[in-house]
């Protein structure tokens, strides 16, 4: 059985992907942890069970989806079968054998397996290219509306968009943004959240040339549903950094509406200040346009750590 699997607290992208990838892998989707209110709202309108949670590799065979980390992956990788990996991030994984690897600076994971599809070439990744069905086109296309925050996102391509199009029309959703307004309601629901839920709800590790980086991150509609509960988040994000664990901690409150992100910044601050050009006079800053964890903010650490 091959086993279909995102990262660690998995987001919406996460999670359809490897229901989609297992559909036409024949293989069973995985998850690392719990869903997001936004995902389970998306399997719910599609009808789809919500995947297993896998906590190791061992004796399975394995396909990574939505990351090329090593940190974002099971701690037992290497006691599985590592078949291939499909993404749209930065590769920053080894191997120590060869594996299917495909991954394209476009907006989603979903936009990936949505573009073998159409070109008909998921037989390119030992998958079959069998009939399309609504509720797999629609966590597809819904994937692609969560990580381009409704084509907002500077990782947006025109390719997402065509992309989206097409599934829109197979899974009979009339109208993409009214229905990407339902999802990020959904998903803003971080108001109702603790900020232990909050600060993890998207939170990813980083090594940058032996330096461990923490990046999370909460899209909200509304930016005032954290406003009350940034202090506490403040102060769970520097009790990390004093574990001794961490160079830098970095939470973004990303308000899509605005369209730009206020950043919570513990630990190494001349690396946050230096990498973005900024001067940080209090905890946090609003960065006008920063919404992208994965082209935005990585990119830009990862140079001044490598300097």
């Amino acid at each position: 059985m091959i086993y279909t699997v995102g990262h660690k607290n998995p987001d919406t992208d996460s999670v359809c992907s490897a229901i989609a990838l297992a559909y036409f892998l024949d293989g069973m989707p995985a998850k690392q942890g719990d869903i997001n209110p936004e995902t389970e709202f998306i399997l719910k309108r599609f009808g789809l069970m919500e995947p297993e949670t896998i906590t190791s590799a061992k004796g399975k065979q394995l396909y990574l989806v939505d990351h090329a980390e090593r940190s974002q992956s099971l701690d037992d990788l290497e006691d599985g079968k590592l078949l291939g990996i499909i993404d749209h991030h930065k590769v920053g994984i080894s191997t120590s054998e060869p594996i299917i690897y495909v991954s394209k600076p476009i907006g989603s994971t979903a936009s990936v397996i949505a573009e073998l599809y159409f070109r008909n070439s998921l037989d390119y990744i030992g998958a079959k290219n069998k009939e399309l069905k609504a509720d797999i086109a629609g966590v597809l296309l819904s994937a692609i509306l969560s990580d381009t925050l409704l084509f907002k996102s500077p990782t947006t391509t025109e390719l997402d968009k065509e992309l989206a199009k097409k599934l829109a029309e197979i899974a009979n959703i009339k109208d993409m943004y009214a229905y990407g307004i339902e999802m990020l309601k959904a998903k803003s629901t971080v108001g109702s959240m603790e900020p232990s839920e909050i600060l993890d709800i998207d939170y990813k590790e980083f090594s940058l040339n032996s330096k461990k980086v923490g990046v999370g991150q909460a899209e909200v509609i509304d930016a005032s549903e954290v406003e009350s509960k940034k202090e506490e988040i403040y102060d769970l994000i520097q009790k990390r950094v004093n574990s001794g664990d961490y160079d830098l901690i970095l939470f973004l409150i990303t308000d899509i509406m605005k369209e730009g992100s206020e950043v919570l910044v513990c630990g190494n601050k001349e690396a946050f200040e230096t990498s973005f050009n900024v001067k940080l006079s209090e905890k946090s800053i609003f960065i006008d346009g920063l919404m992208s964890r994965k082209k935005q903010v990585i990119p830009p650490l990862e140079k001044y750590y490598n300097k």
